[in-house]
């Protein structure tokens, strides 16, 4: 008599360590192949976006820095672009670009993060050990112009809560010429490394026209060979005058993926040393007295400046009766907000379009028919965070 092989089914979650936050999934496997993935997600799930309804526009950016607590600056940016449009406020040509050399930098740190990761998922540690070094020296930039290593909270609608301190933009090159060194060094260790080459090469393959059809962004767009950026497709802030490149990878698999990742870092390099040159003095905030905060040396003007003082931090911002709709390239894929204004200073919806919430539902498409060990390092390659996708 002929025995059936009956398939196995097995929880991986919801606390892995290669998971990156707060994921089940239901396994089916035969052996070791697997036949099945399904996320299961909502675990972690805090409500943002029902709580952002009962805020105002200044105490809704908080919530921005906890959603992908790896991207933080990138989310509150989005954020901040949107009140912007409603309320038709123009931002200074400085403050445009302090934006940038943050976000760049917010780049990086995220970067740094998911190649150092997926390096150690798989199995290698001294990677890691670099990545996180290089990630200290960019937190205290975060911390020198606000207080804060991670959650620095420094962009406002109509511009920048606080100008650079003294003496940042010099150390900033030093960071920079340096860094490239590092980037050179994680390469060489592992670029022509056979054990790293082999677990990646190859693995969670996905062709331009799947991308598409799983609504990819980012990086794991880019890897599949799609020439898509933002910053270059639709410019926002002073992209448009910068010059850098936009990687593209030929298979769409781990390897592309993460040969993007360490190009993307150089070209964000390459960004800010621009941006270091080109930078103009002036304001760092819109000049409408009614938006601007800390204005404590037009408060003894006259009595309507105390108005407008004591109003931007009860009130605040009057969202007119409009909606929009604006995405940036944030560092893991095209981070949109829909925001809806409602002639209150609190808004009727915002709707967050995350982009590691499409990226995890590709998951079963592209682990189909491979082992576990391939498992681990297609979510490494996936850098899904969970504050952003349960938000």
């Amino acid at each position: 008599m002929l025995k059936k092989n009956k398939n196995f089914i097995i929880n991986f979650g919801p606390q892995h360590p290669a998971a990156h936050g707060v994921l089940r999934l239901i396994l089916e496997l035969q052996g070791e192949k697997i036949i099945q993935a399904d996320p299961h997600i909502g675990l972690l799930h805090r409500g943002t976006e029902k709580l952002i309804e009962y805020k105002t526009c200044i105490q809704s950016m908080p919530y921005f820095d906890r959603l992908d607590y790896v991207s933080m600056i990138a989310q509150e940016h989005t954020f901040c672009l949107c009140v912007e449009y409603l309320l038709q406020l123009q931002v200074p040509l400085r403050a445009q670009y302090i934006r940038v050399i943050f976000l760049e930098i917010t780049r990086i740190l995220n970067h740094l993060l998911a190649v150092g990761c997926h390096i150690m998922d798989v199995g290698a540690i001294t990677p890691f050990l670099w990545c996180f070094e290089e990630r200290e020296k960019l937190m205290e930039f975060y911390e020198r112009i606000s207080g804060a290593r991670m959650h620095a909270n420094i962009i406002r609608p109509g511009g920048v809560n606080y100008d650079l301190p003294l003496g940042l933009l010099y150390d900033l090159e030093i960071f920079c010429n340096q860094f490239l060194i590092r980037l050179d060094e994680i390469e060489d260790l592992l670029n022509i490394n056979r054990i790293w080459f082999n677990r990646v090469n190859n693995i969670g393959i996905i062709n331009k026209n799947d991308s598409i059809n799983l609504a990819f962004s980012g990086v794991m767009l880019r890897g599949s060979g799609i020439y898509w950026d933002l910053r270059k497709i639709f410019p926002y802030e002073i992209y448009s005058k910068l010059n850098f490149e936009i990687p593209l990878g030929t298979k769409g698999d781990c390897y592309d993926r993460y040969l993007i990742r360490m190009e993307e870092m150089r070209q964000s390099i390459y960004i800010i040393l621009q941006c270091l040159v080109l930078i103009p003095e002036g304001f760092i905030f819109n000049s409408n007295i009614k938006y601007i905060p800390n204005s404590k040396a037009s408060i003894k003007q006259s009595m309507e400046n105390l108005i407008n003082h004591f109003k931007y931090y009860s009130e605040n911002l009057i969202l007119p009766l409009k909606d929009i709709y604006i995405a940036t390239e944030a560092p893991k894929g095209e981070f949109g907000i829909h925001l809806v204004g409602n002639n209150k200073s609190i808004p009727y919806r915002c709707k967050i379009k995350a982009p590691g919430f499409n990226h995890l539902q590709g998951l079963n498409f592209m682990s189909k028919n491979h082992l576990i060990a391939d498992l681990v390092t297609i979510i490494g390659t996936l850098d899904i965070v969970f504050g952003e996708i349960d938000r």
